[in-house]
């Protein structure tokens, strides 16, 4: 099976990740600036095309591009993944995996979340503000839950929890 991973990535970690599943399953790696730049004759030898981006409040970066592409893809084996500084068993990463995609999506793309981390030095300004008040907001909240506190204490300076064992899931997608 001919697969394309098409990605963005704003510190690293979904580059990795995209890395990752490429290697993995012998597919070819765009970043998402490169494949915008395609017509739609580019896409059609594939028969799988895979979109990474980064969580960000509920939803996956840039994600409009795939899904506004998608719908004129469905014979294709399609599938789009995110990650982001929550843990995998974090119950909110579910939560967003549901919202994701329409009824209709479901019908033909698979979601996926890959728990990467942060980087605060690579984030670019804006993006590094809006975590930092977030942050704010958590660890001064008066009645924060312990899984508040926790997050709160998390997310105030960088890390990585990314491993290559969160793309399994999706190595099996693409391989049934």
């Amino acid at each position: 099976m001919k697969t394309l991973i098409i990605y963005t990535s704003q510190t690293g970690f979904t580059k990795k990740y995209a890395g990752w599943i490429a290697e993995r399953v012998n597919a070819d790696l765009l970043e998402l600036k490169e494949a915008q730049k395609k017509g739609a004759d580019f896409f059609e030898d594939y028969d799988a095309i895979v979109y990474g981006g980064w969580a960000m409040a509920g939803t996956v970066f840039k994600s409009k591009w795939f899904f506004d592409k998608a719908s004129g893809w469905k014979d294709k084996r399609l599938a789009i993944f995110c990650v982001g500084g929550s843990p995998n068993e974090n119950p909110d990463v579910e939560v967003m995996l549901k919202r994701l995609l329409t009824d209709d999506q479901k019908q033909y793309i698979a979601a996926f979340y890959c728990q990467g981390g942060f980087c605060y030095e690579k984030m670019n300004t804006a993006s590094k503000l809006a975590m930092k008040m977030f942050v704010g907001s958590l660890k001064k909240k008066k009645d924060a839950t312990e899984e508040q506190k926790k997050m709160a204490e998390m997310i105030s300076s960088s890390y990585d929890i990314s491993d290559i064992s969160y793309t399994d899931p999706i190595v099996e997608y693409l391989n049934n």
